[in-house]
């Protein structure tokens, strides 16, 4: 059972993980894209976008936690004085992934990753909850109609047998 699992092991120790997730951190925000493997791509994405997340506040206390998770200081450098510009209008989502198909010498899925543009024309502002849930009630204009008066159609008169006496 998988009870409270939230994160992919990646078949490496804990150590492990955190250094590799650490450095393919460095390597996209310093790049922009990297190619990856897919399960370390989707073990990426939620990383990043922590590291992403405590860069749009910009406190010290935030840039030194960012550089507790990725260690590479001109990585943090460059993302929290010049690349965190993109996404303050951004509400998350900061990475997209591209499956790309199997490698060729151990069909490993690829996929690419890379951070997203902020004039991305994909982006679509979510829509607030709750409050816009009230309905309006909208008057509609009554119109009232002239009762229609059926026009008494002219009748013709039907010929009497009695006047055809011939």
């Amino acid at each position: 059972m998988r009870h409270r699992v939230h994160r992919q092991s990646l078949g490496v120790t804990r150590e492990h993980r955190a250094a590799m997730l650490s450095n393919m951190g460095a390597s996209l925000i310093t790049h922009g894209r990297i190619k990856t493997t897919l399960t370390k791509a989707k073990a990426l994405r939620p990383f990043i976008e922590k590291v992403v997340t405590k860069a749009k506040k910009a406190t010290l206390h935030l840039r030194r936690l960012a550089s507790k998770d990725v260690r590479d200081l001109a990585a943090i450098n460059l993302l929290f004085d010049e690349k965190v510009t993109e996404f303050l209008n951004r509400p998350g989502g900061y990475t997209r992934i591209y499956k790309l198909g199997a490698r060729i010498g151990d069909a490993a899925e690829m996929a690419l990753i890379e951070f997203v543009k902020a004039d991305d024309p994909g982006y679509k502002k979510p829509k607030k909850k709750g409050a816009s849930k009230a309905k309006k009630q909208v008057e509609t204009p009554v119109v009232e109609a002239e009762p229609v008066v059926a026009a008494a159609a002219p009748v013709a008169e039907a010929p009497d047998s009695a006047e055809k006496k011939d």
